[in-house]
């Protein structure tokens, strides 16, 4: 899937960027070419908090091997990043991993959950399982938040959406935060998600949250398709109103490093 770089601003005396950034079959491959590190690098660099999708990091040292190069770039030893990420999530062979960078002056990581998705009667709902993280933020009007990750599976997205309600509430029981940001490809658009099926996701037909992308916004950096496949989704009434719906933008790395289409889709997402 070709995605842009999504990002929002939870704003206050401090910003926060937050983003989320479906690196395509990110590994070994793409660290190892300069040209596509950099450009990976300099995209993470605009954000405080990064959400990455789509790791297939098979041997385990490509993520390692971008944050030293992240790091490595840091104008200051105060102004570094820290990262925690998931196992290999997937069913049969094909695996992913989720993964948040984050710079460690402005956010620490309070706890992480992988969720099992063991629901009596609806085991295995989801092919990636939500990685879910609970930051602290002491220096921002909102002190916590939980993020809920999300790379759904395109055929089952209708479905995997709609079960991200039953995440919120295990996570809301079992954690001591009212602010929820559910964020990543959903791939709720384009004919993934008909119309028709909207009323039946609770995640979006209960009032409680609010979609900050709507269905017009085209995440996509591909030229023949405009599609919202990227989302972020919000619960909490101080989380709703810290967040400036207008500060959600598409970050176009394919403008913005002036790449061809064809390179693009070789190079970067």
């Amino acid at each position: 899937m070709l995605s842009a770089l999504l990002l929002l601003n939870l704003g206050g005396a401090v910003s926060l960027h937050i983003c989320s950034f479906n690196i395509q079959s990110f590994g070994e491959r793409k660290v190892s070419k300069p040209e596509v590190l950099d450009i990976i690098v300099e995209s993470i660099s605009r954000c405080d908090l990064m959400l990455i999708l789509e790791i297939k990091d098979v041997k385990g040292k490509a993520f390692d091997q971008l944050m030293t190069s992240l790091n490595s770039r840091s104008r200051t030893r105060t102004d570094t990043f820290s990262s925690v990420i998931s196992e290999r999530l997937g069913r049969n062979t094909y695996k992913e991993q989720y993964a948040f960078i984050y710079r460690h002056k402005m956010l620490t990581v309070n706890a992480v959950y992988q969720y099992p998705d063991t629901q009596s009667g609806d085991e295995d709902a989801f092919a990636r399982e939500p990685f879910v993280v609970w930051f602290s933020s002491p220096d921002t009007e909102i002190k916590d938040f939980v993020i809920i990750p999300i790379h759904t599976v395109p055929e089952a997205a209708v479905k995997e959406i709609d079960e991200l309600y039953d995440v919120y509430q295990n996570i809301s029981q079992m954690w001591q935060s009212d602010n929820f940001i559910i964020m990543g490809d959903f791939n709720a658009a384009c004919g993934y998600v008909p119309k028709r099926q909207w009323m039946n996701i609770r995640l979006r037909s209960e009032s409680e949250f609010l979609w900050l992308t709507d269905d017009n916004l085209d995440t996509s950096v591909k030229a023949s398709t405009k599609c919202a496949y990227d989302r972020v989704v919000l619960r909490g009434e101080k989380m709703i109103a810290a967040v400036n719906p207008e500060s959600v933008e598409v970050f176009n790395f394919k403008d913005e490093f002036s790449l061809t289409e064809q390179e693009m889709r070789m190079k970067i997402s």
